[in-house]
């Protein structure tokens, strides 16, 4: 009995022993858990506990315009927030602070101190972006448990223009569509920290110690854009819109010789000043069309189909072919947009008249290897790269696709059957002022940040036709303009160069005969080009829906402006002679 007692004993004593053995390891491992590997994170939580941490706004950069002027940046705001946790410990000094709060802003008092004393969750916002000199006003008023924190708010000081272009920052300083969006990485900035200790109720302690990152302040993003030209842009096409009852419509202007974008108007537009951000037509709103919405060129088409044809030696402007007013290919007749029959034609009539039948003859003479080899070189299949999000590319059938049949040459010839962008159509086209070749276009001319200056030069993307073919084509659009009498595009004192676009409106079943696209491609001065202008007016009504009654005269408007701005002067003034559709 003693024996077996005595060894229950020690056995006993052996398992406590283990377990206060396992006891003091398992102090050991947590100890070695936070004094070693979760230091770092103890000491944090130790000081937030103790330190109130305010984050610092970086101020975001400026979005400027081609001549340095502020498009879009930020001016210091306050956040007014209400600390609860204050108010809840002393309510009757609360009370005081509510009445002088509420004077300030012209709130409720009663109010105010309900929602202070009522409210969970943490602080308790009472105004947001507060102007700064009422905010430094409030500051020094030291009201019992009110916390300003700076802020910012984004302003625009030449108004709603280029909304789609430009975009939005949101609350969380982030931005949300355009150039805000896309370089928001350069623009935002670094945040600062500011950290000062408080006692358990959050109060700052007097001659406490005050550990202070200063915020980086963003980088500056200068664009192409030139303020002026963009708002002569955006008037025209507000009374376009007006005018002719459209559904929506674009203008760009370019400079040919850089590919530099002076000016992108859109409509219907976001008003910058009053963004409703749910709003359900929002997407339409930003939505930038003339890089993202595809369309049909219609007879501006014809610009680069008889580029094509010049530069394989094919034809001249004085080439004839007799027009009888259709052509059959492949069991389906092509009429002219007039019904008209011209009889013997040549190139430089075709043009000026816009007929079909011409277009499609050039089209045949190409074949369609040669056709859809300018037309992947002119950049219609592809992106213009031209550095923005939600650019399209273009899409159009070659033979190399079962669906492909002759006819698509046919109709590609004179602009229907392939789609495009604005952007990329007037890119293509303006090469014909540039020595034939084609540029990248671009919006941002350069990116300023505290350690880097970073610009962007004019990009040669190819030769696509030679500086003999670019000058004779000039030279062809100067007489579709100047050599046909009354043009809508005609501007008083300067030489024009330029064609007419119409085309239906593509719909899932074929085409809206009763909707049209009306648009205008062209230059100015013909002689010596400064700028190159898209005109796109989509679905006008009313009686006038052909390129030559719609968006020529826009054009004209746009070009006579432009001209007086960069006091351009005056040639000797064009002649009128025929009609052009």
């Amino acid at each position: 009995m003693n024996t077996g007692r005595a060894h229950h004993l020690t056995w006993r004593h052996r398992s406590i022993g283990f377990l206060v053995f396992a006891m003091f390891a398992a102090a050991i491992v947590r100890l070695y858990q936070v004094q070693i590997v979760d230091h770092e994170k103890f000491v944090k939580e130790a000081a937030i506990t103790r330190q109130g941490v305010v984050n610092i706004p970086a101020p975001r950069g400026a979005v400027l315009d081609a001549t340095g002027y502020p498009l879009a940046t930020s001016i210091d705001t306050w956040d007014v927030y209400i600390d609860r946790v204050q108010w809840g410990h002393q309510p009757t000094v609360a009370r005081e602070a509510a009445n002088k709060l509420a004077t300030f802003f012209g709130l409720n008092p009663d109010e105010l101190f309900r929602l202070g004393l009522e409210s969970r969750g943490g602080d308790v916002l009472v105004q947001r972006q507060l102007d700064y000199a009422r905010g430094i006003t409030l500051r020094n008023a030291d009201l019992y448990g009110i916390r300003l924190e700076p802020s910012q708010v984004r302003v625009y000081p030449e108004g709603d223009i280029a909304g789609q272009l430009l975009g939005y920052v949101g609350r969380d300083g982030k931005g949300l569509w355009g150039v805000e969006a896309d370089f928001d990485h350069y623009l935002r900035g670094k945040e600062g920290l500011l950290s000062t200790e408080r006692d358990a109720l959050g109060r700052p302690i007097a001659f406490s110690a005050r550990h202070e990152r200063p915020a980086v302040g963003g980088g500056e993003v200068q664009l192409t854009i030139d303020r002026f030209i963009q708002a002569i842009t955006e008037r025209a096409l507000e009374d376009a819109m007006k005018k002719y009852n459209a559904r929506s419509g674009q203008i760009i202007v370019m400079d040919p010789h850089t590919g530099a974008v002076l000016a992108m108007a859109s409509r219907p537009s976001i008003r910058l000043g009053a963004v409703n951000l749910d709003d359900p037509n929002l997407a339409d709103l930003v939505r930038d069309r003339p890089i993202t919405d595809l369309y049909e060129p219609g007879s501006v088409m014809k610009i680069l189909t008889t580029a094509m044809a010049i530069d394989q030696g094919l034809v001249t402007p004085e080439s004839t072919y007799l027009d009888t007013g259709s052509v059959e290919v492949s069991k389906y007749r092509i009429l002219n947009w007039d019904f008209s029959a011209n009889g013997t034609t040549t190139v430089r009539t075709y043009l000026q008249k816009s007929l079909n039948t011409g277009s499609v003859w050039l089209g045949q003479k190409l074949g369609p290897e040669k056709f859809y080899e300018y037309a992947k070189a002119f950049g219609l299949g592809d992106s213009t790269h031209v550095g923005l999000s939600g650019e399209a590319e273009g899409t159009y059938r070659t033979p190399s696709d079962p669906n492909w049949y002759a006819v698509d040459l046919a109709t590609n010839s004179y602009g229907q059957g392939l789609a495009t962008t604005p952007l990329a159509m007037l890119t293509a086209v303006s090469s014909m002022a540039n020595k034939g070749v084609l540029m990248r276009p671009y919006v941002v001319s350069k990116i300023v940040t505290k350690d880097d200056v970073r610009s962007f030069e004019p990009v040669q993307v190819r030769q696509v036709v030679s500086p003999k073919t670019a000058e004779t084509m000039m030279g062809l659009l100067h007489d579709v303009v100047d050599g046909t009498q009354f043009h809508g595009a005609q501007v008083k004192g300067y030489e024009v160069a330029g064609k007419t676009g119409t085309t239906l409106v593509s719909i899932p079943t074929g085409y809206d005969l009763d909707s049209t696209i009306a648009s205008f491609a062209g230059f100015i001065p013909a002689n010596d080009p400064k700028v190159s202008v898209l005109i796109k007016i989509d679905q006008p009504t009313g009686g006038l829906n052909l390129g030559g009654q719609v968006a020529a005269p826009v054009f004209a408007t746009v070009a006579d402006q432009i001209m007086k701005y960069y006091a351009v002067p005056p040639a000797i003034a064009p002649k009128n002679l025929v009609r052009t559709p």
